[in-house]
């Protein structure tokens, strides 16, 4: 039976999708078990040495929110030059955010170190643990532009249609981290001290690699031998900053920053609001939302491929691969996302089980587990329509809607919850559920009913 080219269309743009999503899942997957691995270490320490590590962890999303929107905008810039096929302007871009790079980890480097005796202070930990939260947080800032290197360079290779390699530097990075965590604070007896340098190295060796990568990316960093000597000047590493390029990376980057701060807060005060239901519903809480994280890397590890396939598609001013590109990227991640609530609803017991010995709080948690696991798809639609728009480099709507929902639904909903109408542990997760499918439909609606009246209006009278 012979195929219609739509079909065969269809058929190879999913195939090109699934491969550069493939190891983007596989660096998600690792990362986050290896996470597991890492805090069970420190956990093994003590439950001092465990709030000396997770204090600052919020402020560690708040610093790299910066470098992830420089990242996002370096993406959707470099493939939809990619896609184009510019590789004069992709080089533009690339010197842009190598001198962004240098820029933003000095400064968030220096702010950091600064500010690091008194987080612990502002965090409101006890006093005994004050003193070893800042040496943690001081001893993982030093590497900062190596850490926002992995970011904003990692960015600007995938945006080339390369996962696999950065895939491959982030697995080793991780694994050194691993074995370094292990040798300085069990053998070196170090302790908290040990994990933080550990950190440090396999940031700095992560970040010194990616940036290797990143200047022998050909289309970044072209090698052609027959290129002559004047254009070859042009095509040399440089930091002189270019204004219109920059200004289209604040663009794009500036509303991704502010979607950034605005979640992260917003999960910080939804947090502190739980906290104060008792330590038990607590601990259900923060273990259950730790235990569901592994469950939405389908989602979150195909955005970054749909955001450079999108992109591309937008620099090939190629409409139809761009509509197919959308639908295709929707359809599988809500459909890998359904997959994994349904895993989630089944083994939410035993996860449970995992991370803690009570049986109250597994008891407690597991509800919980299964209770979103029905709305995992919404979570899923709502972070690839996140990668399209970003791809697209629209993100200003994504941002308002991020500040509406996350604030007018979960976190008014969640206060009205304990504090009016002192509710359970199960209406705060029913807050939380809003929220996700309220984003996911805000983004969504719009985007289809879009489509569907450029449809209408193509429709011969």
């Amino acid at each position: 039976m012979i195929q219609s080219t739509a079909q065969l269309r269809y058929r190879d743009l999913l195939r090109k999708m699934v491969m550069l999503a493939i190891p983007t899942l596989m660096e998600q997957i690792l990362s986050t078990l290896l996470q597991y691995v890492d805090t069970a270490m420190v956990g093994h320490l003590g439950e001092r040495a465990t709030a000396s590590v997770s204090v600052t962890t919020s402020i560690g999303w708040l610093v790299g929110s910066i470098a992830y929107a420089v990242g996002t905008a370096v993406l959707a810039l470099i493939s939809r030059a990619y896609g184009a096929d510019d590789r004069q302007r992709g080089h533009k871009i690339a010197n842009q955010a190598l001198l962004l790079t240098l820029v933003c980890g000095i400064i968030l480097g220096v702010i950091s170190i600064v500010l690091s005796p008194f987080i612990p202070i502002w965090m409101g930990v006890e006093k005994a643990i004050r003193r070893q939260a800042s040496v943690y947080f001081t001893i993982i800032s030093i590497p900062m532009i190596f850490r926002v290197s992995t970011a904003i360079l990692g960015s600007a290779v995938r945006a080339t249609q390369n996962t696999k390699t950065p895939m491959i530097i982030t697995l080793f990075s991780n694994l050194l981290n691993i074995v370094l965590n292990y040798l300085l604070i069990y053998p070196a007896g170090l302790g908290v001290t040990g994990a933080a340098i550990a950190s440090a190295i396999s940031f700095t060796v992560g970040g010194t690699l990616m940036f290797a990568l990143f200047i022998r990316t050909d289309f970044l960093y072209p090698a052609d031998a027959d290129i002559k000597n004047e254009q070859r000047s042009s095509l040399d590493l440089s930091l002189q900053p270019d204004k219109t390029i920059l200004k289209e990376i604040g663009r794009i980057g500036i509303p991704v920053m502010g979607t950034a701060i605005v979640s992260c807060m917003g999960y910080v005060v939804f947090a502190g609001l739980v906290s104060g239901m008792g330590t038990t519903i607590f601990a259900a809480h923060a273990i259950a939302v730790t235990a569901e994280e592994i469950f939405y890397i389908p989602g979150y590890g195909l955005r970054t491929a749909t955001s450079a396939l999108v992109g591309a598609a937008l620099g090939e001013k190629n409409e139809r691969k761009l509509l197919i590109y959308c639908r295709l990227s929707v359809a599988l991640t809500v459909g890998m996302m359904f997959l994994s609530g349904l895993i989630l609803f089944f083994v939410a017991k035993p996860l449970m089980g995992v991370f803690t010995s009570s049986q109250s709080v597994i008891e407690l948690g597991s509800r919980m587990l299964k209770l979103v696991a029905f709305s995992e798809p919404f979570f899923g639609l709502m972070v690839v329509m996140q990668g399209i728009m970003n791809g697209m480099g629209k993100t200003r709507y994504p941002f308002f809607v991020e500040a509406f929902s996350m604030w007018g639904v979960r976190i008014l909903l969640t206060f009205l919850t304990i504090h009016v109408w002192h509710l359970s542990l199960q209406e705060v997760w029913y807050c939380m559920i809003a929220d996700n499918v309220c984003k996911a439909l805000l983004l969504y609606v719009p985007f289809a009913w879009k489509q569907r009246m450029v449809r209408i209006m193509k429709r011969k009278p």
